[in-house]
């Protein structure tokens, strides 16, 4: 990356950092946990929302699979660990979203947010060291994991004492896909694997859509609603991003053999 793209990725880092520490503290909203589809089928409430992230499982399985076992997945040099917690994340959103959907509240919902920002901060510590650099990939790994968790339980520490600030985390939320599309433009010469980034985004814009529409599509649909179909989506781009990896280790080996 050249000097000026990355005093462009510091400048707007700061001011997405500025901008949001200058809200006020920021409570979960209690409307959060009312979604559409609450049916209750062969005993289990919110059915659709709770087997939905079964995909999740799978796919954080077959990634590390890939990594641990088959070696398929060619990895960014020191930055093994970083695609173990990343598809481990994946795995455990399964569970942890899985749990929080069968009794939606705050307690529960640390449970959903934790896993998402292991899973997500690492993600961001493997396209850092893959389009920038991978002098300090360690460091960053340990701070972005460090900062992301931190979030999370300042957040539920806080809404327990009654003032619940959301700031951090939607900073941990934000800025990642603010910077994201930016390094794949930037650096786009840089990685075999930058479709799977954009199809990744692409997908999960998709799913932000079905969640905030989640009334509306069940409404209009019935069958299944915006935040089930959410979490599909969100499967959908990670399965892509897996599917890359995959194919950059083939052609890696083509290659090489």
């Amino acid at each position: 990356m050249t000097k000026s793209g990355r005093l462009f990725v510091a400048v707007i880092s700061i001011a997405a950092i500025a901008v949001v520490w200058s809200l006020p503290p920021i409570a979960q909203d209690v409307g959060y946990h009312l979604f559409a589809d609450t049916r209750n089928i062969f005993s289990i409430p919110n059915f659709w929302n709770v087997l939905s992230n079964i995909p999740f499982l799978f796919i954080g399985l077959a990634g590390l699979y890939g990594v641990l076992v088959s070696k398929e997945i060619p990895l960014v040099e020191h930055q093994k660990l970083a695609y173990i917690l990343f598809f481990s994340g994946v795995l455990w959103v399964a569970i942890g979203s899985g749990y929080y959907h069968l009794w939606p509240d705050n307690s529960s919902l640390l449970w959903d947010r934790l896993p998402m920002t292991v899973a997500f901060m690492s993600l961001f510590s493997i396209i850092i060291s893959e389009l920038v650099s991978t002098r300090y990939s360690k460091p960053i790994l340990g701070s972005l994991l460090f900062f992301g968790l931190f979030s999370v339980i300042y957040w539920h520490v806080t809404e327990l004492s009654g003032a619940g600030d959301l700031r951090l985390y939607i900073l941990v939320q934000f800025l990642p896909m603010v910077l994201i599309p930016l390094l794949l433009i930037l650096c786009r010469g840089r990685s075999t694997n930058i479709a799977g980034y954009w199809l990744l985004l692409l997908w999960y814009a998709i799913a932000k859509v079905c969640e905030y529409f989640d009334h509306e599509i069940f409404d209009a649909l019935v069958v299944v609603s915006g935040h089930s179909l959410k979490h599909i989506a969100a499967a959908v781009g990670v399965l892509f991003l897996l599917l890359a990896y995959r194919k950059a280790g083939y052609l890696l080996s083509q290659q090489t053999g």
